[in-house]
């Protein structure tokens, strides 16, 4: 009867059904020895009981069964999160478990494909020229140390912060650098919308479009608009609070579809720019490599 009530019901039944499954499969093999537990005499479940496992992510016993019973009930990422943890989840396992869950992981901690140690050593070479791989969301992936303090101190931010449009609505040091703000930020809005199209029901494009409608007034306004923009290039000033103007030729090099991830490049127009951006390597080398550069990735999609 379970088996007609997925296939015959709806995708958020289908959806609870398969989360049921795959999280009863995780709990069957982890043996209690590998999170601590005591073993016990009359041990008869495969891997641990669903009682250990709440204990272990801190929820209700009940709530936990219900969720293997794939009831109709609502999950936070906090909890999923717990969950993924006391469940020993790769990175891979963890990124199914939110989407089955339809909700959008805070905190994802898959290496991402896209940034490969190959491109990660070239965005080390293109130093002093600022350059950071972004994905179609605005996430940023990895960047070197120039670009890390081009327009604000990214390793001083939280990995979920580090997202160009995030910053260009609420971030004001980030805000204060860029010279042409109102043109800047009407474009990233315009660029967003027409990303989007591609992942309207994705949880991850909703909670950044929630987190920027709820904490903006000026992107409300402008989403209002229902503006959309091409990817491309131009020349950008950018005010660095260490080392003053800057003239940069931004360019994106695509690394899959146009709608996908793209290396960004910003390449100084004149001398002083040139040379201000090798004072800001210079200043950047004083410093601890960024730890945004070899830390897992945002997922690149």
């Amino acid at each position: 009867m379970a088996v007609m009530a997925v296939e015959t019901g709806s995708e958020s039944d289908v959806r609870r059904h398969e989360l049921a499954e795959f999280l009863r499969s995780r709990r069957e093999r982890i043996t209690p020895e590998q999170v601590g537990l005591p073993r016990g005499r009359r041990r008869r479940t495969p891997g641990l009981r669903r009682e250990e496992v709440a204990h272990l992510s801190a929820v209700g016993v009940t709530w936990y069964t219900w969720l293997e019973q794939a009831r109709d009930i609502q999950v936070s990422p906090q909890v999923l999160d717990a969950l993924a943890r006391a469940l020993l989840l790769d990175a891979t396992e963890r990124t199914h478990l939110f989407a089955l869950a339809g909700v959008a992981d805070p905190a994802p901690g898959g290496p991402c494909p896209t940034v490969t140690p190959a491109l990660r050593q070239m965005l080390d070479q293109l130093e002093p020229v600022p350059a950071c791989v972004q994905n179609s969301r605005y996430d940023i992936l990895a960047y070197n140390r120039t670009y890390g303090r081009l327009l604000c101190d990214l390793d001083a931010l939280p990995r979920e912060e580090r997202n160009c449009i995030w910053l260009a609505f609420t971030n004001a040091e980030w805000r204060a650098a860029v010279a042409e703000l109102p043109d800047v930020t009407r474009a990233m809005a315009g660029k967003f919308r027409a990303s989007m199209a591609e992942h309207l029901a994705e949880p991850a494009w909703k909670a950044l479009l929630h987190r920027l409608e709820t904490s903006s007034a000026e992107f409300r306004e402008i989403w209002a608009r229902h503006e959309v923009v091409a990817q491309g290039g131009r020349t950008k000033i950018i005010r660095n609070a260490q080392v003053g103007l800057l003239h940069l030729e931004h360019t994106n090099l695509w690394l899959g579809p146009s709608s996908g991830p793209r290396l960004v490049t910003y390449v100084p127009v004149d001398e002083q720019s040139r040379a201000g951006l090798e004072r800001l390597r210079e200043l950047a080398l004083q410093e601890p490599a960024p730890h945004a550069a070899q830390e897992p990735a945002l997922p690149a999609v």
